[in-house]
């Protein structure tokens, strides 16, 4: 046999290996009861599993995101841990810096991952969300987080966007683009409007009934609470990453949200990276 066709054959056994022992571990963690869960009436990222929802995600970041366990990560809309946990299990070299709106989620984390884990840091931003955190000082079209240029590997946003304006997430844009090394990635989860998912919600197999804001290039489940929920247009978001310099690093996959059958996950799954120097 030519040994290039050896190394080939090498490579996909180590993938093989390396699968089997990403969904060993998260097998482990959904079941692994002696992880901190904070208690239901403290959760406000949404409904199911609180463990097995974690896992899931991890799957997605490794599998779908590259992630790798020597990145630095940093999350922005960390909740109250829900990806932070599993993450724990898998950063074995990395660091991670978790931020989000909501105090008493930064609390929670920094009561319950932090003394165990040091190497994972949360931060409170206040900046201001109409859902989330009302009050806020911080203008969500002025967010500038505090990290030096190109501190972070991988960024990741599960299900932020969906509470975001076109406006508010061009400013996460910017700063995700100055965060990320060249080359790095951001991983997110998110509605994505386009041809298919306007088919799927007019045939009316959805868990949302998305109207278009006349406002601007969104649609928005409840006109009168904005950020509850909010789908972008895929070639103007698209566009609008471009244009900072991130793109996509995969094909996007989509979720059943608006009706679409035997997708991975319920929320559309979209890679970008920044594009690496000359």
């Amino acid at each position: 046999m030519p040994a290039n066709q050896r190394v080939i054959k090498l490579l996909v056994r180590q993938d093989a290996r390396d699968a089997q022992r990403l969904d060993a571990l998260c097998e482990h963690i959904a079941r692994n009861r002696f992880m901190p869960v904070p208690p239901s009436e403290n959760i406000f990222v949404g409904d199911g599993d609180f463990r097995a929802i974690g896992a899931e995600f991890l799957r997605h970041f490794v599998k779908l995101g590259d992630l790798r366990p020597t990145d630095r990560v940093l999350e922005i809309g960390c909740g109250i841990g829900r990806m932070a946990l599993p993450l724990t299990q898998y950063l074995s070299d990395g660091t991670y810096d978790g931020m989000d709106v909501v105090a008493d989620g930064i609390t929670w984390c920094g009561q319950n991952i932090t003394p165990v884990y040091p190497t994972f840091r949360f931060h409170h931003m206040d900046v201001a969300n109409d859902l989330y955190n009302p009050a806020g000082r911080i203008e969500s079209t002025a967010v500038t987080l505090p990290f030096a240029d190109q501190s972070f590997d991988f960024v990741l946003l599960t299900s932020v966007l969906t509470h975001l304006q076109a406006a508010e997430t061009l400013a996460y844009a910017w700063d995700i683009s100055r965060l990320l090394r060249s080359g790095g990635r951001c991983f997110l989860s998110l509605f994505l409007m386009n041809d298919s998912a306007r088919e799927g919600l007019r045939a009316g197999d959805r868990r949302l009934d998305f109207k278009p804001d006349e406002d601007g290039p969104t649609w928005l489940a409840n006109p009168e609470i904005p950020s509850a929920a909010v789908a972008h247009d895929e070639k103007f978001l698209l566009d609008m990453f471009a244009s900072v310099g991130l793109k996509p690093a995969k094909p996007i996959v989509y979720g059943t949200w608006c009706g679409r059958p035997n997708a991975v996950s319920y929320q559309d799954l979209l890679v970008l990276e920044k594009a690496p120097l000359p």
